[in-house]
């Protein structure tokens, strides 16, 4: 049925949806509520390709709609999120460095899209994945209680934040994809694994879990590299 290849397209376009909410709750300077949109707009951006996996639809017009969805929720709204954010905090010349983020977003995504070896597996960090991160950083500075506020808020971490995370999505680094192939164990132990440690972070340490993970991530990539 020609219906079901739109399914994945509505769950790339609530993806879009979502990234936009973020931009307006930050020009709004209510990075909370930006920081939430982001991070639920990672779930379309998660079942999208899974659906079209399941369904075996896809088009070059889902593919591109996937990049642009993606460069504004986790390009765009991480990088007017963090520099809402650091207005409130008065960090000067220091904010205009997260307008770097969507930059080097756009990089990757046509590094993806032109690379063949990035079907199966990823070079560099994702841009999903970096946004997550970045969205946990507010949460961090109201909520957590492992680490003083004042950590989450120095000048030296908005600048090198930022830099960093632009970094690791262009590094040539191979990353497992997070993709899962289908819904057996034995096709995707190593997500299944790393999702069971994703829970255990977040369920021990809160927001602060979320840079763990990330952690986690490049740790157990480097894992299979050296052990492949």
């Amino acid at each position: 049925m020609k219906i079901l290849k739109h399914i994945p397209n509505a769950f790339t376009l609530s993806n879009l949806g979502l990234g936009v909410l973020s931009i307006v709750y930050s020009m709004n300077h209510e990075v909370l509520w930006a920081s939430t949109f982001i991070a639920l707009a990672t779930i379309p951006d998660f079942l999208d390709g899974l659906i079209a996996r399941l369904l075996k639809v896809s088009s070059d017009v889902g593919k591109d709609l996937d990049s642009l969805a993606d460069l504004v929720s986790f390009g765009v709204a991480p990088s007017i999120m963090i520099f809402s954010l650091q207005m409130q905090y008065n960090t000067g010349w220091i904010q205009y460095v997260a307008l770097i983020i969507p930059i080097f977003a756009a990089l990757r995504l046509a590094k993806y899209n032109n690379d063949e070896r990035q079907d199966v597996e990823f070079y560099g960090l994702t841009t999903t994945v970096t946004a997550l991160w970045l969205s946990s950083w507010p949460f961090l500075i109201e909520y957590d209680r492992h680490i003083p506020e004042t950590v989450f808020v120095s000048q030296y971490l908005f600048l090198a934040i930022p830099i960093i995370a632009s970094i690791l999505m262009v590094a040539n680094f191979r990353m497992f994809s997070l993709k899962l192939k289908n819904l057996k164990w034995k096709d995707n132990q190593l997500q299944y694994i790393f999702i069971i440690l994703c829970l255990g972070h977040l369920a021990l340490f809160g927001f602060f879990g979320v840079t763990l993970i990330i952690f986690t991530y490049i740790i157990l990539s480097l894992i299979r590299n050296f052990a492949e």
